[in-house]
């Protein structure tokens, strides 16, 4: 009688372990980070792209990426070369350069239905005073800004959604695209972890068949008293 109690005990500890230890949602926002390069490595930006004015033979990159917070998004994949992107574009007279690289993420990271494209890197010729925002302009259309002026689209990518929230209840946005119904949606949707496999459905299992071996246990032992 022990042994059946303590294979049911097990079991059901086993299920409750493995039910409430399932996928998390994905929590954070999903979004374009925007980066500086610094001796060949990439800082996150302490200025957003409209704002910031990189000066000639500076790097930037940007990378679309899911992060709990700013500062925590996944880097550009490329190296951060003003060599290797510029070397092409000679220098002009009242012109600067600038490099940008550009790193449409994932397709773990992307919304639902889209497909990121690959990533690019390019050589902007602007203006002394431009900004970042102005070579991105001018190098990777269409952009697309929230009301906040939050970057939300370079080239198209994504199509609608701005700052999605993922994982919580409301599944809103902190910008003020249409994607964040789509982004929590996701988020409810995701997979199980890349496994697979029917845990639960086997734990199940487990029990009943734990509780059923109890069953014949007790029964056997009546009928031999």
């Amino acid at each position: 009688m022990r042994t059946a109690r303590a294979l049911a005990t097990a079991a059901l500890g086993l299920l409750v372990l493995l039910t409430g230890a399932g996928p998390a949602h994905a929590d954070g926002y999903r979004y374009w980070s925007f980066w500086t390069a610094e001796e060949g490595s990439w800082v996150y930006a302490t200025q957003g792209p409209a704002t910031l004015r990189p000066a000639d033979g500076d790097v930037v990159g940007f990378r679309f990426t899911v992060s709990e917070s700013a500062g925590e998004g996944a880097r550009p994949r490329q190296r951060a070369d003003f060599e290797a992107v510029c070397a092409d574009t000679a220098p002009r007279e009242g012109r600067k350069r600038v490099a940008l690289v550009i790193d449409p993420g994932t397709h773990e990271d992307a919304p639902r239905g889209e497909t990121p494209p690959r990533p690019w890197r390019v050589c902007a010729s602007v203006a002394p005073d431009a900004s970042v925002g102005d070579a991105l302009a001018a190098t990777a259309p269409p952009l697309r800004y929230d009301s906040s002026a939050l970057l939300c689209a370079i080239a198209g990518y994504p199509e609608t959604e701005c700052g999605a929230r993922l994982g919580g209840s409301d599944g809103g946005t902190d910008g003020a695209g249409d994607g964040g119904t789509d982004a929590g949606n996701a988020a409810e949707e995701g997979d199980d972890g890349g496994s697979g496999f029917p845990w639960v459905i086997v734990c199940e299992a487990l029990v009943v068949l734990a509780l059923g071996a109890a069953g014949v246990w007790q029964a056997r032992r009546r009928r031999a008293s």
